[in-house]
C-alpha cells in the first residue's frame, strides 16, 4: 500500500513536470507557425506567436519574433512594449535593446514619444555588445535630437571607430541599411552644422577612401563636401564633388541645378557645361506636375540662361 502511494505520487509528480512540457512543446509549435506566416501574413503570424507567449511567457524568443512581426506591421508602440518584455527577460541580448530603441525610435520621428527616450535601449545595446558599431550611430542620433551635440560628435566618433575593417556587401544592395559611410556622413552633417567645415572635409574624405565606389551612399558624401567646398569658395572642387556626386546618381534634378550653378560662377564663367546642367534641370524639373517644388530654382535657372546666353540667345 505504501509502495503504491509512492507511485501514485512519483506519477502526480510526472504529470505536472509533462503538462509544463507539453506547454512549452506546444508554444514552440505555434512559434513555428507563425514564422512560417510572417513574411505572408505578418498578422496572422502574431495571432500564433501571441498564442505562444501565453504558453510559453518566459520564452524571450517568442516575445522578440512578435516583436519582430510588429515591426513588419509597422506597429511601433506594440513592437517597443514587446521588446521590453524580450529584454527585461533576458537584458544580456543587445540585438534586443536595439530592436528596443529602434522601435522608440520610430515613435519619436512621429512625435509620439521624446527621443531622449531611446538613449536607455542604445546604451544598453553598446553595454552588452561594446563591438556593435551601428548602437553607437543611433545613439549618436538620439543625442542630435537630444540637443546634446558634445555627446553626438563623440558617439559618431565611436561609431566609426568601431565599424567593420571592410565595408559590407549587403551595404551596396540594400539602400535602406545603416551603413558605415552613413556614419561619415552624419558626423560631417553635425560638424557643418556647428561651422567646423575643415573637420568635416576630412570626416568625408575619410569617407571616400574606405567606402565602396558602387555604394550609392557616396552621393551623399560627394554633395555635403560640394557644400564644404561651397562654404570655402572653391569653386574648381566644388564642380568635381558635384560630377562625382551626379556618376553616382544621375536622377536628382536637383543636383544638375547646383551643377549649373557652380559652372556659372567659375571665373570665366563655364557657359557650355552651365547652360546644358541648367537646361537639363529645367526640362526635368520646371516643366513637369511637381514644378512648384522647385519654383525658386526654375526662376533661378531661367534668370542664369539668359545671362549666359546673352541678348542674342
Amino acid at each position: 500500500m505504501k509502495f503504491r502511494a509512492m507511485l501514485t505520487g512519483a506519477v502526480f509528480l510526472v504529470a505536472l513536470g509533462g503538462g509544463c512540457s507539453r506547454a512549452k512543446q506546444e508554444a514552440v509549435l505555434l512559434s513555428n507557425q507563425g514564422d512560417n506566416l510572417v513574411d505572408s501574413n505578418p498578422g496572422q503570424a502574431i495571432g500564433k506567436y501571441e498564442e505562444a507567449t501565453k504558453l510559453d511567457p518566459a520564452n524571450h524568443l517568442i516575445l522578440y519574433k512578435l516583436a519582430k512581426a510588429y515591426k513588419k506591421k509597422e506597429d511601433w508602440e506594440k513592437a517597443a512594449s514587446t521588446l521590453a518584455r524580450a529584454a527585461e527577460k533576458a537584458p544580456a541580448f543587445a540585438s534586443y535593446w536595439f530592436e528596443l530603441g529602434n522601435a522608440l525610435e520610430q515613435q519619436a520621428k512621429k512625435g509620439t514619444v521624446k527621443w531622449s527616450e531611446t538613449i536607455e535601449p542604445y546604451s544598453k545595446c553598446i553595454e552588452k555588445d561594446p563591438n556593435k558599431d551601428e548602437c553607437y550611430a543611433r545613439l549618436a542620433n538620439a543625442y542630435v535630437w537630444s540637443d546634446d551635440d558634445q555627446k553626438a560628435l563623440q558617439k559618431y566618433v565611436e561609431a566609426i571607430e568601431k565599424r567593420p575593417a571592410s565595408s559590407d556587401r549587403a551595404c551596396i544592395d540594400d539602400p535602406l541599411l545603416l551603413c558605415p559611410v552613413a556614419y561619415y556622413t552624419s558626423l560631417a552633417n553635425l560638424l557643418m552644422r556647428l561651422d567646423y567645415y575643415k573637420e568635416a572635409e576630412q570626416v568625408l574624405n575619410a569617407a571616400k577612401e574606405f567606402a565602396d565606389p558602387k555604394d550609392k551612399r557616396l552621393f551623399n558624401v560627394h554633395t555635403l563636401l560640394a557644400q564644404v567646398y561651397r562654404e570655402q569658395n572653391d569653386v574648381d572642387k566644388q564642380v568635381r564633388a558635384l560630377e562625382d556626386a551626379k556618376s553616382v546618381r544621375e536622377d536628382e534634378p536637383t543636383l544638375l541645378f547646383n551643377l549649373g550653378m557652380a559652372y556659372a560662377a567659375k571665373k570665366p564663367p563655364n557657359k557650355a557645361d552651365a547652360l546644358a546642367r541648367l537646361k537639363g534641370f529645367s526640362a526635368r524639373a520646371c516643366k513637369q506636375k511637381d514644378a512648384a517644388k522647385y519654383k525658386s530654382q526654375c526662376e533661378q535657372t531661367q534668370t542664369v540662361i539668359m545671362r549666359l546666353q546673352g541678348p542674342g540667345g
